[in-house]
C-alpha cells in the first residue's frame, strides 16, 4: 500500500480524499494557491504546499505537481475530479516519474475523453449509442446534411467536452448555423480543441449513469445506477441512487452495459458510464474516467467506499467485492448546494460564510470544505457543499431531505438550498415522474420565500426579554 499520497485538487473532494488516506494509514499532502490558503483541505492534510499566487495555474501544472510529489516523497497522486483528473498527459507524466496515478491509464483517458473515439469503441462492443456522426464534423455544411438525415432536434457537442460545456441543442437548420461558430469557440477556449460532433437529441430523457470499479486483473463490477435528471442547462443539481424510475430489468441491463463498456476499453479504477434512457430505449452518452461529484450516494446505498477502492486498485490490489456481493439498500439523494442565487438566474454569490450549521441526524451526510468565517473565492466552481440523505424508502428519503435542508444554515451568501426544498415537495418529483426537462418545465418553483426560521428576530426578542428581566 502507498505510504504518502499527493492530492492534486482542492475543496470538498480534497477533504474527502484526506479522510480516506487517514483511514488507510496513508500520509496526505495537499496543494493550494493563494485564494485557498485558508481552505479546509489545507488544514486537514498531514502537510500542505503552496503552488502559486495565481488561482488556477498551480492546480493545472501537471509537471509541477509531479515534481512536488517526488520532492515530498509521495508514491501516488489522486486527481479528484475536474482540473487534471481526465488529462491523459498528467497520467502519462505520473507514470514516467514512477508515481501511481489514482485512475485509469493515459491511453484509456485519451480514448474516452475523445467523444467520437468513445462512441466508436462502444459500437464495437455492441453498446447502443445515439444516432449521430461517426467522427468529427468537417464543416457546417456536413453538419447540416447529417442533421437533415437523422432529423432535428440535434445536439452539437465539443469532442473533448465535459461538464455541460460546449453543447448546443439545435431545433432547426438556422439554429445549427448560429450554434456552429459558438460551439467551436467554446470548445477551443475550454478544451483546447475545435473538434465537434453531432448526436440526435433525445428530448427529455432520463439521465442515468452507472458507477463501475475495475482492477488490474480483468475484474469489473458495477455499483448500480444514479439518476441525474434534475439538471439545469446540462449542469446537475440533484442526484439520486438508485433511480426510482428504472424497472429491475432496465437496472440489470444498464449495469451489464456499463461493465461491458469498461471491459471493452481495458478500464481500470473507478469510472462512470452515462446513458440516456427514453422509455425502453437506452443509449450510451459518455464515460467519465474519474471519481464523480455524486459518488457519495452510491456509497450510501451500497456501503462501498469508492475512494478507498480507487486507492486499493491503484496500489495493485484486487477488487474487494464480486458482483454478487453488491446489494443496494434504500435510496440516497445528493443536493449540490451551490453559492448561487436561483432567483437571479443562478448568479454566483461568492463571499464570506458568516455562519454555517451542518445538518445532522440519521441518514444525513455532508461533504464540504466550508466553515464559519471561510470566504468562498470567485475563481472556482460555485458548489460549496454536498448534502446527502439516505432512507429505507423513497418517501422517507424525500422527507429526510426536506428536514435536512431546513436544518442546514449557510449564511453570508445565497444558496440553492431553498430551491431544492421546492423541488422535493413537487408532486411529480415525489411520485418519481421527472426527466431532464423537469427544471425548465417548472419555473414556478423559483417563486419560493427565503424567510425560513427567522433566528435573528427570535434572538433579538430573547435578548430584549432578558434585558427587561434584568438577567
Amino acid at each position: 500500500m502507498f505510504k504518502k499520497l499527493l492530492i492534486a485538487n482542492r475543496g470538498e473532494i480534497a477533504v474527502r480524499i484526506v479522510r480516506a488516506c487517514a483511514e488507510m494509514g496513508i500520509r496526505s499532502v495537499a496543494i493550494y494557491t493563494e485564494p485557498d490558503r485558508f481552505s479546509l483541505h489545507v488544514k486537514r492534510a498531514d502537510e500542505a504546499h503552496f503552488v502559486g499566487e495565481e488561482p488556477l495555474a498551480g492546480y493545472l501544472d501537471a509537471r509541477g505537481i509531479v515534481d512536488l510529489a517526488r520532492e515530498t516523497g509521495c508514491d501516488a497522486i489522486h486527481p479528484g475530479y475536474g482540473f487534471l483528473s481526465e488529462n491523459a498527459e498528467f497520467a502519462r507524466v505520473c507514470k514516467q516519474a514512477g508515481i501511481a496515478f489514482i485512475g485509469p491509464s493515459d491511453s484509456v483517458i485519451a480514448k474516452m475523453g475523445d467523444k467520437t473515439a468513445a462512441r466508436a469503441a462502444m459500437r464495437e462492443a455492441s453498446v447502443p449509442v445515439t444516432p449521430g456522426s461517426e467522427g468529427n464534423l468537417a464543416n457546417v455544411e456536413e453538419a447540416l446534411a447529417l442533421a437533415e438525415h437523422i432529423g432535428f432536434p440535434v445536439m452539437l457537442k465539443a469532442t473533448s467536452g465535459g461538464g455541460g460545456r460546449g453543447i448546443r441543442r439545435c431545433d432547426s437548420a438556422e439554429q445549427l448555423k448560429q450554434a456552429w461558430g459558438r460551439v467551436i469557440s467554446e470548445a477551443t477556449k475550454a478544451f483546447g480543441s475545435a473538434d465537434v460532433f453531432m448526436e440526435k437529441c433525445i428530448v427529455d430523457p432520463h439521465h442515468i449513469e452507472v458507477q463501475i470499479l475495475a482492477d488490474t486483473y480483468g475484474n469489473a463490477i458495477h455499483l448500480f445506477e444514479r439518476d441525474c435528471s434534475i439538471q439545469r442547462r446540462n449542469q446537475k443539481l440533484i442526484e439520486i441512487a438508485p433511480s426510482p424510475q428504472l424497472t429491475p430489468e432496465q437496472r440489470a441491463y444498464v449495469g451489464e452495459l456499463a461493465v461491458r463498456a469498461a471491459k471493452a476499453v481495458g478500464y481500470e479504477n473507478a469510472g462512470t458510464v452515462e446513458f440516456l434512457v427514453k422509455e425502453n430505449e437506452i443509449y450510451f452518452m459518455e464515460m467519465n474516467t474519474r471519481v464523480q461529484v455524486e459518488h457519495t450516494i452510491t456509497e450510501q446505498i451500497t456501503g462501498v467506499d469508492i475512494v478507498r477502492e480507487q486507492i486499493r486498485i491503484a496500489a495493485g490490489e484486487k477488487l474487494a467485492f464480486r458482483q454478487e456481493d453488491i446489494r443496494h439498500y434504500g435510496y440516497a439523494i445528493q443536493f449540490r448546494i451551490n453559492a448561487e442565487d436561483p432567483k437571479n438566474e443562478f448568479l454566483p454569490t461568492f463571499g464570506r460564510i458568516t455562519r454555517y450549521y451542518a445538518p445532522g441526524g440519521p441518514g444525513v451526510r455532508t461533504d464540504t470544505a466550508i466553515y464559519t468565517g471561510y470566504t468562498i473565492p470567485p475563481y472556482f466552481d460555485s458548489m460549496c457543499l454536498k448534502l446527502v440523505v439516505w432512507g429505507m424508502t423513497w418517501e422517507e428519503t424525500l422527507n429526510r431531505g426536506v428536514r435536512a435542508l431546513n436544518d442546514m444554515r449557510v449564511q453570508g451568501v445565497k444558496t440553492t438550498a431553498p430551491y431544492y426544498q421546492e423541488i422535493l415537495q413537487h408532486p411529480d418529483f415525489r411520485s418519481g415522474r421527472f426527466d431532464t426537462g423537469f427544471v425548465p418545465a417548472h419555473p414556478e418553483l423559483l417563486n419560493y420565500s427565503v424567510k425560513r426560521h427567522p433566528e435573528g428576530v427570535a434572538l433579538a426578542i430573547a435578548a430584549a426579554i432578558a434585558a427587561h428581566a434584568g438577567l
